[in-house]
């Protein structure tokens, strides 16, 4: 029997969703297509399909202790990505899990909202994930709207919300897509005053899973060792792709194919 070492490893705190397209299935499969190991921590059950976010459950804090201190203690973790935490508690519960692995890459996609609108958290969640996770993050990924919501600023540019939201991370990626723009600008800030704007054509139709995906890709490209702005150019073309070959098969948004039909 053959024993493969070489895949590093990414701890993924999540969200589960049933329906396959984002939450800890974008996780793996995204991660899958750089080449990583996913390691699932489920930190939140949801009911949601591809119109909507029905409801969510928040697990018990043992229970995510538990798995997340089980894969520690076994596995080799090259970086951590985080999604979906849905409630205070858990907020402190994944500070309690980071500060057990200092030095990691930490991607914290600061899941708010469904891609259909439902709510993953109430708005104090978004703040406590502000003030106790972005400081322990290498890099924040939010869209527009999930920054404006971070910053405290409901109309602010994308510059003006990094401008509030450097202080707590030191790399923050800010995506576009969510005006009516023919051209998507994503924007890249780092705390030196570094930035990196990335463009690429805007593809028609409401994708669910597209910043799960982002994420997960950018976290499996810095866990193989890729420098941060590489990363995130690799991440954010590969998520192009995974929309722009995406499938629809439900009644909602389509869902990014983020691996090929053939991966033998």
């Amino acid at each position: 029997m053959n024993t493969y070492t070489s895949r590093p490893v990414v701890l993924c705190l999540s969200g589960h969703d049933p329906s396959g397209g984002a939450g800890l299935q974008a996780d793996i499969e995204a991660l899958l297509a750089q080449g990583c190991h996913a390691a699932p921590t489920i930190t939140a059950l949801t009911v949601q399909d591809t119109v909507n976010v029905i409801d969510f459950r928040v697990l018990e804090r043992d229970w995510v202790l538990a798995q997340a201190n089980a894969v520690i203690a076994d596995l080799p973790i090259a970086a951590v990505k985080l999604g979906m935490l849905g409630s205070l508690e858990m907020v402190e519960v994944v500070q309690e899990i980071l500060q057990k692995l200092p030095g990691l890459p930490i991607v914290c996609d600061p899941v708010l909202r469904a891609g259909g609108g439902g709510a993953l958290g109430r708005d104090e969640v978004g703040l406590a994930l502000r003030e106790r996770l972005l400081p322990l993050a290498s890099i924040a990924t939010p869209n527009l709207p999930e920054a404006r919501l971070l910053a405290e600023l409901p109309e602010g540019t994308a510059d003006e919300c990094a401008a509030k939201l450097l202080p707590y991370v030191e790399h923050l990626l800010i995506t576009g897509g969510h005006g009516d723009e023919t051209e998507v600008h994503n924007r890249l800030y780092s705390r030196d005053g570094d930035q990196h704007s990335f463009s690429c054509p805007r593809l028609p139709g409401s994708y669910h899973g597209s910043g799960c995906t982002l994420a997960s890709a950018l976290a499996g490209r810095v866990a193989l060792g890729e420098a941060w702005v590489s990363a995130v150019r690799s991440a954010l073309d590969y998520t192009w792709r995974t929309l722009r070959d995406a499938e629809a098969p439900g009644r909602g948004q389509y869902l990014p194919r983020r691996l090929p039909l053939d991966i033998s």
